[in-house]
């Protein structure tokens, strides 16, 4: 059988949305009107079989992660489908490294995504780096938290949204794996975010700034059903955490439970002891580097660290970057010079989980990643992407 790769167009749509409806269970809703799989920042390649009919698909998002202070240009992968008869003859394979192959050159370094079954992912160099948690907390745990007398809470105004997502970044600037909520994919209005949510709270300091935000739902119901979801809550200050924290414990009464989304290092947890939070829903991400020259440059890195290592990349899915390297940093910066000793090996998951700072070089080598090199070549990698465990907290 002959498969033809192409980007869909105005006739497929409703192809697309029945692959898609089927393999992640809203086949019984019918097609929205209007409804398209590309929009602004994401495109979808599909697989056609001879008689036209769509047997696999995927999605390339336009997005942005932040790492070392940096955003790399990223390709968020999406809505994977594969006929249910086809499954298992290399359709995926066939529409992914297209897909990276067109994400490369519109200028993406790195990919992501989020995996539901891991391994056809790990057999194209992806790997898994972090997750996104909920995690459930009973609100009475949070009505014992006193709010800072400082801090003033309010809805937030369309007014307030520009500066949210300035603290928003600031957090993401200094985390790894963040999203930068900008771009063709983050377009909506002031309006329609706070839309989107049954409320959006500012907590503002003594000066008048504002210094946190939470943005949460409601669920239905006033007895023990009653819940709280809050999928951001973020402090610039100790003060502005506690406040926002207290609020929710407010709700007690009628919403016994709160769901809020949590990093691994979160202020929140200097509040919350881990033992009253349990995890409610974990999605883990994966990550794969696809220029490595590129990711390299663009990524931030250690200012104070200097060095070189002299690598050697196995990639038969990216092609392009197999081979020798001489990574160099210096200053903050990174760069892939062609050549060297290819003293350290690195495999296209070992390279990810390196890239992302989610292993060691040591923890790689026994997971057969990475071989070659010494101590001295390990310090360096070690060092070069230490810091924050990787974190995502939007889901694609």
């Amino acid at each position: 059988m002959t498969y033809q790769v192409r980007p869909l167009g105005p006739a497929d749509q409703q192809l697309a949305w029945d692959l898609g409806s089927l393999t992640f269970g809203y086949h019984e809703q019918p097609m929205p009107e209007g409804w398209a799989s590309d929009s602004p920042g994401r495109r979808t390649l599909g697989v056609f079989d001879s008689a036209g009919r769509m047997v696999a698909k995927a999605v390339d998002r336009e997005q942005g992660q932040w790492f070392g202070g940096r955003v790399v240009p990223a390709s968020g992968v999406a809505g994977v489908a594969t006929a249910a008869e086809l499954r298992g003859r290399g359709l995926g394979r066939l529409v992914l490294t297209r897909l990276l192959q067109g994400a490369r050159e519109r200028g993406a370094v790195i990919s992501t995504l989020f995996d539901t079954a891991p391994a056809p992912y790990r057999a194209l160099g992806w790997e898994e780096v972090g997750e996104l948690i909920y995690y459930t907390a009973q609100t009475r745990v949070l009505a014992e938290i006193r709010p800072d007398l400082k801090i003033m809470l309010r809805p937030a105004t369309e007014a307030d949204i520009r500066a949210a997502g300035e603290i928003y970044r600031e957090v993401a600037r200094t985390g790894t794996g963040m999203m930068e909520r900008s771009g063709p994919a983050f377009e909506a209005t002031p309006a329609q975010l706070l839309a989107d949510c049954h409320g959006f709270t500012v907590a503002v300091d003594d000066t008048g700034s504002i210094v946190g935000y939470a943005r949460w739902d409601r669920g239905p119901g006033y007895d023990a059903s009653g819940k709280l979801t809050v999928d951001d809550l973020i402090g610039l200050t100790p003060e502005a955490t506690r406040t926002l924290l207290a609020m929710l414990g407010g709700w007690a009464s009628v919403a016994p439970t709160v769901l809020i989304r949590l990093g691994t290092a979160d202020p929140v947890w200097s509040l919350l002891a881990r033992g009253d939070a349990k995890p409610e829903s974990t999605q883990p991400w994966m990550l794969r580097v696809i220029d490595a020259s590129g990711a390299v440059a663009a990524r931030g890195w250690p200012r104070h660290l200097t060095g070189e290592v002299d690598l050697e990349l196995t990639d038969d899915v990216c092609p392009w970057h197999q081979g020798r390297h001489r990574l160099v940093l210096s200053g903050g910066n990174g760069r892939l010079e062609p050549g060297g000793a290819g003293t350290v090996r690195l495999t296209p998951r070992g390279l990810a989980s390196w890239y992302a700072g989610a292993a060691t070089p040591q923890q790689l080598r026994r997971s057969g990643f990475l071989t070659g090199g010494d101590t001295d070549t390990d310090e360096l990698l070690r060092t070069a992407t230490a810091g924050p465990a990787p974190t995502l907290h939007d889901y694609f």
